[in-house]
């Protein structure tokens, strides 16, 4: 943070005074916003689309002219009370000069993959637009990640430069030597080390001189690696339509950002979400976007922040909200806060309920995935259906599929897909890199199988049910776990719980719930409470769905994303760890 601090004045980086001044009135009033969203409807593929000119420049232009407030484009806080705040137009000087870095220093060139693996620091924002200036393709990844998850990602990509910090240099220097196409490192940090580019001292001597380039609307601009349920992870690869859809009229609608707004996404750099929420959508509509370094999630610090900072709209992992819920806070009535958005996996009724009633905020549910993007969800005022993640967001059609690509009936359970043929709409994939054959095995008819299942009622609200591998098949009932899931969480001695299937001699499979108690439930009698818990599933669902087996864990294994990882459970009941 030194660096930061050295250029507080010729960049707008403050120590905090905890305080803030409110953007004026006429700002508040502001209709729907969205840089020159006129110029394109759902279903329009322009030959060129670029973020950094169309977007972030176009921000930049309406600041100098007196057309937008005083808010920032990044607000960035830690909890040692420092704060980063840039304006559009700082963003586009320093966005100008990490291409400069990219190009002229590292020899980097448009296609070419750059691993970027940073928390979150100002510099990711830096990174990921300097490269979509240049048309290097970045490639995000959690801080998370050991030397062989570092080395995987890599080799397969073929990635000629890597971004990362001091703590991961040492990982990423153990396995180089491994990878031949890897030509450039640059280190962020205000310490140096041998081999690697002080990308901080490249970007303060950078010129800000920079022309970007005129990239297609299909021209490849980030790969994101999918979580790896089944395998190792595939490189899911977008192109720049996946920023352009941001701008379309539908997508806008689904938040109604404005200028005024403070959005907050909690989701992990090294993730898809962080790139849509955290950067294309808050800035297509000019609005702020906040970050709070959050090393570890602590829903201590989280909920301060709420009342700290003027944040007013938020997206976050439903684990997120249910972590702070199962708190014994005072109040959690925020001052700001007007609208919050859970994503990533199911969201039970109940947590809505409960969010709603203890801060008076609606919770709305948005699904998607590394593949897709944001997919459907509920937009801002639309009617919710408790449990629901909402309807499709166009230009996606989303069908219920069967494993030959036949649209289902309604209320049928069957895979998520979306309509590819005879157009792939803006927004989805482009391919599995370098991977015919899964790419071949996503497709369904005329379909992209996600390999979710789900319902869809008459109206096109979308249940989610689980992956296609999460399914329990108990004596030829198929059991999805949020189903399970949603039953046990009605109970007071549920915190949370996680269903996965579990081997039987007789049934081959059967439905087992590992199940975090709440502190009040901890003393009771664990055989008593296992049959109080069936017994309360039956009563609730079908009875064929209640948990044969129940185990009591003191926590439940879970992503950086806060995703329950059933497929670890599932190993372990199996003998597979």
């Amino acid at each position: 943070m030194q660096w930061l601090m050295r250029f507080r004045v010729l960049w707008g980086i403050h120590k905090s005074c905890h305080g803030f001044f409110p953007a004026p009135q006429h700002l508040h009033c502001q209709p729907l916003s969205g840089a020159k969203t006129s110029r394109w409807n759902d279903y329009d593929t322009p030959e060129e689309f670029n973020f950094a000119s169309d977007v972030l420049d176009y921000w930049t232009q309406m600041e100098k002219e007196g057309k937008r407030g005083p808010n920032p484009a990044l607000w960035w806080v830690n909890d040692q009370g420092d704060e980063v705040k840039w304006s559009f137009r700082e963003m586009t000087d320093l966005t100008r000069r990490a291409a400069n870095v990219f190009t002229q220093t590292g020899g980097l060139r448009q296609g070419d993959h750059l691993a970027l693996i940073l928390p979150r620091v100002p510099e990711w924002w830096l990174v990921t637009v300097g490269c979509i200036r240049t048309g290097i393709v970045f490639m995000p990844g959690t801080t998370l990640m050991k030397a062989r998850d570092i080395l995987y990602r890599l080799q397969v990509s073929k990635a000629k430069g890597i971004i990362t910090t001091d703590t991961l240099a040492p990982e990423v220097d153990s396995v180089a030597s491994e990878c031949p196409a890897l030509k450039i490192k640059f280190l962020v940090s205000d310490h140096s080390r041998k081999g690697w580019l002080d990308f901080r001292s490249l970007i303060k001597s950078a010129s800000s001189d920079h022309t970007c380039v005129k990239s297609k609307t299909l021209d490849p601009m980030a790969i994101f690696f999918t979580s790896g349920t089944a395998g190792l992870p595939k490189m899911a690869k977008h192109n720049q339509g996946l920023a352009l859809r941001s701008s379309f009229p539908s997508c806008r609608k689904l938040l109604q950002l404005k200028t005024s707004d403070v959005f907050w996404c909690l989701s992990d750099p090294g993730w898809i979400t962080a790139t849509l929420a955290s950067m294309l959508e808050p800035w297509t509509a000019g609005s702020t976007v906040f970050v709070h370094h959050l090393p570890q999630f602590d829903h201590n610090v989280i909920v301060q922040t709420f009342f700290k900072y003027p944040i007013t709209q938020c997206l976050a992992a439903p684990s997120v909200f249910r972590m702070i819920l199962q708190q014994d806070f005072t109040s959690l009535r925020f001052p700001t806060l007007e609208h919050t958005c859970a994503g990533g996996e199911a969201l039970l009724p109940e947590e809505q309920e409960q969010w709603r009633r203890q801060t008076g905020v609606l919770l709305y549910q948005v699904y998607g995935q590394s593949e897709t993007g944001i997919t459907c969800g509920l937009l801002r005022g639309m009617k919710i259906k408790p449990g629901s993640m909402g309807k499709a967001i166009p230009p996606f059609d989303i069908q219920i599929i069967d494993d030959k690509g036949n649209v289902l009936p309604p209320d049928t359970e069957g895979n998520i897909g979306i309509r590819i043929k005879p157009t792939k709409p803006i927004g989805l994939f482009m391919c599995y890199q370098d991977d015919p054959v899964k790419t071949a095995d996503a497709e369904c008819g005329d379909f992209y199988n996600t390999g979710d299942r789900a319902t869809m009622d008459a109206e096109g609200y979308i249940w989610f049910l689980g992956r296609s591998d999460d399914v329990i098949n108990a004596s030829g009932y198929r059991i999805g776990p949020t189903e399970v899931e949603s039953a046990l969480a009605e109970h007071p001695a549920v915190a949370e719980s996680a269903v996965v299937s579990s081997p039987d001699p007789i049934r081959g499979e059967v439905v087992k719930a590992f199940v975090v108690l709440t502190p009040q439930f901890l003393s009771q009698d664990r055989d008593q409470l296992t049959k109080e818990l069936q017994e309360h599933v039956k009563s609730v669902t079908a009875p064929y769905k209640y948990p044969r087996k129940v185990e009591f864990v003191p926590e439940l294994p879970k992503t950086i994303t806060g995703k329950i990882k059933r497929n670890e459970l599932r190993k372990k009941e199996f003998g597979q760890l």
